[in-house]
């Protein structure tokens, strides 16, 4: 009896601690004009306008320009000597699929079986999720829900992050089907006996066929009957008539040039995901316009032979050789560290490239790759008012202190559980 009452208490317990600590109330919608005037706006193009003033009204800008050419409308924000942007967006996440990593029942980022394509990672999404609300104080604010596992994880959708739950938060439902690319080479299981290190996967001829052999069923279902129902390839439809697009995570050159083979066979709109090796094929994914979601930038070389600084910089070799480049931060403890995507982007920016190209790795140029820039992206006449103001450079950690976030309009709260204990423990080391 006494392990029955202790249980029931625990639970209780962890419950009401659980409650004490919920995420704010989603902000309320734009109710009247707001002009932020005498800031530094960072239009997310590539330009910048000194002295602007930016209005928004029902949850879209309206005005943009030099203060002294543009009349202000409705609350006036002072922003002198601040800087304003448009929010940041993370692609290729499982934020709000995860909650704590060590307690299973928080994780729900993959489902069993390697064919998933009929998986919805949207219906998923937890919007009362602490770790989301840890990011919108660091400028992001949207993200490319994603889910993970098997050969084929299942579809994305983008959503916006403050809302009351995810039908609130969806931008864009289904954007694209996630597929994990067979690697070429594989790792010696050296607990059954066999030789440690990288060696040719002869498995991967024949995992491409099978790959090939499901599409190739995909399509001939499509034209048939469609009896008896089949869900996976329902799901796929979208691929096969462009309305969506294939994300492929692969990161070897190989792998690489295959997959993007395989695009042009089948006529899919592909997405190159994590890209490690993507700098030795840029001219041919230039020539093929194909996209990549860069792979983390605080990252160590994976291989002996190769620069030390190689992660920092390799999203200016492929920018300049004119690839449309994103950054992604997958990884170890990536929900958690989902906050720190503006300074993925300003190591780069450290490492060569200029600083408003840098800015576009994690705004317009990964709204482009979404299939999202007619919205989000850019500070534009007609595009959502989903955006912040920073007192100083929001690609660096010291300069990334937001004042004022909106989404569509709506004033966000930036308290959350990390800003209280900052705050507290300000005081302490204070001598208050």
């Amino acid at each position: 009896m006494k392990k029955y009452i202790y249980t029931y208490t625990l639970c209780l317990a962890v419950l009401f601690s659980s409650l004490s600590f919920a995420q704010q109330t989603p902000a309320d919608k734009q109710s009247q004009a707001i002009s932020i005037v005498g800031v530094t706006a960072h239009i997310g193009n590539g330009s910048t306008i000194e002295n602007a003033t930016v209005v928004f009204e029902n949850g879209k800008i309206t005005r943009i320009g030099t203060s002294a050419n543009t009349a202000t409308a409705g609350k006036v924000i002072d922003a002198k000597g601040k800087h304003v942007y448009p929010g940041f967006i993370a692609p290729n996440s499982t934020l709000g699929l995860v909650e704590v990593d060590a307690v299973r029942a928080t994780r729900d980022q993959q489902e069993t079986g390697s064919f998933n394509p009929h998986i919805r990672s949207l219906i998923a999404y937890n919007t009362e999720s602490k770790v989301v609300e840890s990011c919108r104080p660091n400028g992001i604010l949207t993200a490319q829900i994603t889910p993970r596992g098997g050969a084929v994880s299942g579809t994305s959708s983008i959503v916006q992050l403050d809302a009351w739950n995810w039908e609130d938060a969806a931008i864009k439902v289904d954007d694209g089907i996630h597929m994990n690319w067979p690697n070429n080479y594989s790792r010696g299981r050296w607990w059954l006996g066999e030789p440690r290190g990288l060696r040719p996967n002869k498995n991967y001829a024949k995992q491409l066929t099978q790959i090939q052999d499901v599409f190739n069923e995909t399509a001939s279902y499509l034209k048939g009957s469609r009896s008896p129902k089949n869900l996976p390839y329902e799901a796929m439809e979208g691929l096969l008539d462009g309305s969506q697009k294939l994300y492929v995570h692969v990161n070897t050159e190989k792998g690489i040039l295959d997959a993007i083979e395989f695009g042009k066979k089948n006529k899919l709109k592909i997405v190159i995901v994590g890209g490690y090796h993507a700098h030795k094929v840029a001219t041919t994914l230039r020539q093929n316009k194909i996209p990549v979601l860069l792979h983390r930038t605080h990252s160590v070389p994976n291989m002996d032979d190769e620069d030390y600084d190689l992660s920092y910089k390799k999203a200016k070799i492929l920018t300049d050789a004119g690839v449309l480049v994103g950054l992604e931060n997958s990884g170890q403890m990536e929900r958690m560290n989902t906050r720190n995507l503006p300074f993925l982007a300003g190591t780069v920016a450290a490492h060569g490239l200029d600083k408003e190209k840098a800015l576009q790795l994690i705004t317009s140029n990964t709204a482009k790759i979404l299939g999202i820039d007619d919205r989000l992206g850019t500070l534009e006449v007609g595009k959502d008012a989903t955006l912040f103001i920073s007192e100083g450079d929001a690609l660096d950690m010291r300069g990334n202190i937001l004042t004022h976030a909106f989404i569509e309009g709506r004033e966000l709260s930036l308290e959350t559980h990390q800003t209280k204990l900052w705050k507290r423990y300000t005081k302490k080391y204070d001598g208050k």
